[in-house]
């Protein structure tokens, strides 16, 4: 059984994808650092980098947004790498954009305040601005429109010769201006004939009203915002055949149903709404298994376990063999050891994805003598990051076990969207944010009141958490405790750690375990 789970909060939407009960895959997006890849803006040119061949672009979103010199020409090559697809091309692609690239100088392209219609193609993360693009993309369920590059093609994924054909044959039929594009996507095999031309339709309206928006504009402006996260859960539920949709709020679940009701004949999703007083992640044991991806050690079944780092420059995975012992004879030690990296192996493809790790990784598995068993732990590896949205490339494992590969980083780490930098010790470990303080104490709150129901509530935090408190989100706790008939109020312990907080019931002044 295959189900999502969406956690809605007034500043954050978790969205959980399960596999037979077991958290696979997981998204946090909050409402102050929303998602900005795939948006189109009018930008402003601010600065050129000559020696870098790059440019820093206003956009309106924070820190200015990074284009380099190769995501100004066309680049069909990266294109192919992003849709995962080949175009039917005439000519030796990589020597002609090379050749371009040559003669070709940025400040021949771009001016100084000189306004642009670019893409966010990468998030910003830390400190880093976004990365753009002008080469821009229309995505549609079955089909992506490029506005800017006239190849048409289909992905490799669909793998059924007939249908490729069909499709090729239907995307070149198109009437549409002929420097444009169509990319066919996987989900794109099923879909008719009519759905195809519709969707077309739409995707050349949408340009038509980017263009027109963007020469209306005099300053750096959103043009276009992708699919938000709840309506991107519900197209991939239908897509991906789902069995079901759970949904902890009302308005949310309302919402849901409306733009399935577009995808009801396509498959038969069941929508529910959570009713339990029980949080559902906590049901689910959500909430336990991201406290686990958190932590730097994971215990494997087993008896071994991982040891996760981070550097500048990459993120280590050790496998350590740990409290696991062979009992049998000497001759069985190497299968244990290859058991221990196959289940390891599995459990790295999981946690890359809960982690949300991004950038290069090196795994260093347990040393094994037969190259043989190697190729075996890489193998089962690789199948298991099949199931990983985000792309990766995988090399083979050296002499010494370790295995390098890289993952697509497309937004924050789970730590960084979590945690902030810890004042107690000069940045060398992390505490959780404030806002992620006041997240955890709404939902103590919400199930104190709904499960114990407690005339009053006192909650007592660090003298900072209190100040940020009273700047954001008091108010919201006031409400929350009037609709349940309850009465909240609050103090300050400058003993608490920055993170914790204590709730204590007025009736009777007991400590209230949360």
């Amino acid at each position: 059984m295959q189900e999502i789970l969406l956690n809605v909060e007034s500043k954050e939407i978790r969205c959980a994808h399960l596999k037979n009960g077991i958290l696979h895959d997981l998204i946090i997006e909050r409402k102050k650092t929303r998602q900005l890849t795939g948006n189109i803006y009018r930008g402003k040119v601010t600065n050129i980098l000559h020696n870098i061949q790059s440019a820093f672009i206003d956009i309106d979103e924070g820190e200015n947004g990074f284009i380099h010199i190769s995501d100004i020409l066309e680049n069909t090559q990266k294109f192919q790498e992003i849709f995962d697809m080949d175009f039917d091309l005439g000519y030796d692609m990589s020597s002609q954009e090379t050749k371009k690239k040559m003669e070709t100088d940025i400040s021949k392209l771009m001016k100084i305040d000189q306004p642009v219609l670019v893409q966010v193609v990468k998030e910003p993360i830390g400190s880093k601005g976004a990365r753009l693009t002008s080469n821009v993309s229309l995505a549609g369920r079955y089909l992506v429109l490029l506005p800017n590059t006239f190849h048409r093609g289909v992905s490799r994924k669909i793998e059924d010769p007939g249908a490729r054909e069909r499709l090729k044959k239907l995307i070149r039929a198109f009437e549409m201006p002929k420097e444009m594009g169509l990319i066919c996507r996987t989900a794109s095999v099923n879909a008719t004939t009519e759905m195809l031309v519709d969707e077309a339709t739409d995707l050349l309206n949408t340009w038509q009203n980017i263009v027109e928006n963007f020469n209306k504009a005099s300053k750096p402006t959103l043009l276009y915002a992708e699919s938000d996260l709840i309506k991107r859960s519900v197209i991939t539920a239908v897509d991906k055949k789902y069995d079901r949709l759970l949904v902890d709020d009302y308005a949310t679940y309302q919402a849901c149903k409306r733009i399935y009701a577009k995808y009801s004949s396509e498959h038969s999703l069941k929508i529910d709404f959570y009713r339990d007083k029980t949080p559902m992640f906590e049901r689910f044991n959500v909430e336990r298994e991201i406290e686990r991806a958190l932590r730097r050690k994971i215990w494997l079944q087993s008896g071994g376990y991982l040891f996760f780092d981070r550097t500048e420059a990459m993120h280590t995975i050790d496998v350590n063999s740990g409290r696991s012992g062979s009992q049998s004879g000497s001759g069985d030690v190497e299968e244990a050891l290859v058991h221990i990296n196959m289940e390891a192996a599995e459990e790295i493809a999981r946690q890359l994805r809960l982690r949300n790790i991004g950038g290069l990784v090196i795994c260093d598995f347990i040393d094994m003598r037969s190259r043989k068993n190697q190729r075996r732990v890489l193998d089962r590896l690789k199948e298991a990051m099949k199931d990983d949205s985000a792309k990766c490339t995988i090399l083979g494992m050296s002499e010494f076990g370790l295995v390098e590969m890289t993952r697509q980083r497309n937004r924050e780490s789970l730590s960084q969207t979590l945690f902030t930098h810890c004042p107690y010790c000069s940045g060398n470990g992390l505490i959780k944010t404030h806002e992620s303080v006041s997240i955890e104490i709404e939902r103590a709150i919400k199930k104190l009141l709904a499960q114990q129901q407690h005339p009053g509530l006192e909650l007592y935090c660090h003298p900072e958490l209190d100040h940020y408190l009273n700047h954001h989100d008091k108010s919201h706790y006031y409400k929350l405790a009037e609709k349940h008939n309850a009465k909240l109020s609050f103090g300050i312990k400058d003993t608490l750690h920055l993170n914790d907080f204590q709730i204590y019931s007025t009736t009777n002044g007991k400590k209230l375990d949360v």
